[in-house]
């Protein structure tokens, strides 16, 4: 699918500005649409929008269907009269540059609460018509995330394969009292998830008429504590009680010196194929409703993953398992059209790899941290060998800032060696031609002008913020997906530079 040259920014919606503890989907979202518009920006890009759990990482969500009820807007509810204005002005004060998960998720959940148990009174005969025909047109998905999250609160919040075996195994029966003893549960979950896709939707149209595209993130993997696996066993890698037998991850690289051990069950690909890729036509169909372009995360599994056997501490004692994505994205096309999927084709990537993402046409990436000193040497990252058909990307949710990375010290988040980061600043500064005194602005204007039909900028990387703002660290089990950003910290002179040098970029 060709593409028109744009520039966007990388930011999730957790990381907006607003008063009750984390980024949502109301008046602070329509705020930032109107500032990529006020910046000639016509792209949005987001991380998965599904709700977290472990870690609070989107790449590790519940469901890959559902949305992150965490983010629907208070606001919003009020406008809507689903909730008096008057209880969130006793609602507790938490930061506003970083995400508390373990004080607001209770705080925002009494809130969601009350709005479910009185939205049966509260909204109006539209809202309650919405509802209904969301719950049909969505059930496919919907009442077996709705059932595995009653079931899931009902027993004390633990995995799935924690739970008695006639749940485990899906018996009918005990499927259709436990829909009868959690109905309350249920109704709530779907009410959240409609409420959340309303917003959403509101968003993106307001986004489109402002001439913002949104791009979207699918996790090739998904976790196995989620109702796509629990509801679907046959399609992944388990034995009998639930239990991955493998995982997925990735072989030692430049983020991690024992590879990263995702911990996500493999496919079953045999039986996808036997299916002729149903559950995947499924997310597709999904996601093509949610995002006007779709970037998947870890392309290459669909040539090959990293397959390592339950129970290993790290990703090193993993093989290359082959993968059939020929034919599952030629179902895709047949069922969908066109895609519009960018290729997050980073990493080990091989022939096979490069002929499975250009056969389909989809553009890859490119980061340009990864273009100087030894990691740089092939001279494939740098700009200016940027092919047309790509995203290059000043960095990306996994990378350090471009300030931190460019000031980093050996041990701050990095494997390199002094004498690499050295050979690296040298190259960094004798391609670009300056001092590096405004190093994120060199890098935003050597994406903006490389020849890559899109350029994506993280937002910290916009504001020059230091390694303290970083999003995540991959390998790191703790204190990531934090980050907020504030009003005050975007000037009148970043928004027209950024104007300005987009349009001298033709973009």
């Amino acid at each position: 699918m060709d593409f028109e040259r744009k520039s966007g920014i990388l930011l999730h919606p957790t990381s907006l500005p607003g008063a009750f503890g984390i980024g949502e989907l109301g008046p602070e979202a329509r705020r930032f649409a109107g500032l990529l518009g006020d910046m000639g920006q016509g792209l949005w890009q987001v991380l998965p929008m599904g709700p977290t759990g472990y870690g609070d990482s989107p790449y590790q969500s519940f469901s890959s269907f559902a949305g992150n009820h965490l983010l629907i807007s208070f606001d919003q509810l009020a406008a809507d009269s689903l909730l008096n204005g008057s209880r969130l002005r006793d609602f507790p004060g938490f930061p506003g540059e970083h995400v508390e998960y373990g004080g607001i998720i209770p705080e925002r959940m009494k809130i969601l609460r009350s709005v479910c148990r009185t939205f049966g009174r509260r909204a109006s005969p539209d809202f309650n018509e919405g509802f209904r025909r969301f719950c049909l047109k969505q059930g496919y998905w919907l009442e077996d995330y709705a059932l595995f999250i009653a079931l899931k609160e009902a027993h004390g919040g633990g995995s799935w394969i924690e739970w008695p075996e006639e749940l485990i195994h899906r018996d009918p029966a005990a499927l259709n009292k436990a829909r009868r003893k959690y109905r309350t549960s249920i109704r709530y979950t779907k009410i959240l998830q409609y409420l959340f896709h309303r917003q959403w939707d509101s968003l993106k149209r307001h986004c489109n008429n402002l001439g913002v595209s949104i791009i979207g993130d699918i996790p090739i993997f998904v976790a196995h504590d989620s109702a796509d696996v629990w509801a679907n066993p046959e399609l992944f890698s388990l034995d009998y009680y639930g239990k991955p037998v493998a995982v997925a991850g990735v072989p030692p690289d430049y983020f991690s010196e024992t590879g990263q051990l995702w911990g996500n069950p493999t496919y079953r690909w045999d039986e996808h194929r036997r299916q002729n890729f149903a559950w995947w036509i499924s997310r597709m169909k999904k996601n093509l409703e949610m995002y006007d372009i779709i970037r998947i995360d870890h392309f290459r599994g669909f040539d090959a993953c990293w397959e390592v056997p339950a129970g290993e501490t790290t990703a090193v004692n993993g093989r290359w398992v082959d993968a059939p994505g020929d034919e599952l994205f030629s179902e895709l096309i047949k069922k969908s059209g066109p895609l519009p999927i960018i290729a997050e084709d980073l990493g080990i990537i091989t022939h096979s790899v490069e002929k499975l993402r250009d056969g389909f046409n989809f553009p890859g990436m490119r980061v340009l941290q990864f273009s100087f000193g030894d990691r740089g040497s092939e001279g494939k990252y740098l700009p200016e060998n940027c092919p047309s058909n790509c995203v290059v990307y000043t960095g990306t949710h996994d990378n350090d800032t471009v300030v931190g990375w460019f000031h980093s010290e050996p041990g701050e988040g990095t494997t390199r060696t002094r004498e690499e980061i050295v050979r690296e600043r040298e190259s960094i500064l004798d391609c670009i031609g300056t001092d590096g005194s405004e190093i994120h602005w060199d890098l935003i204007n050597l994406a903006l002008q490389s020849n890559a039909v899109m350029s994506i900028i993280p937002m910290q990387d916009l504001m020059g913020l230091g390694s303290k703002s970083r999003m995540n660290v991959p390998g790191r089990p703790s204190g990531n997906w934090k980050w907020r950003f504030t009003w005050d910290r975007i000037t009148p002179d970043i928004v027209e530079r950024m104007r300005r040098m987009t349009q001298e970029a033709g973009r």
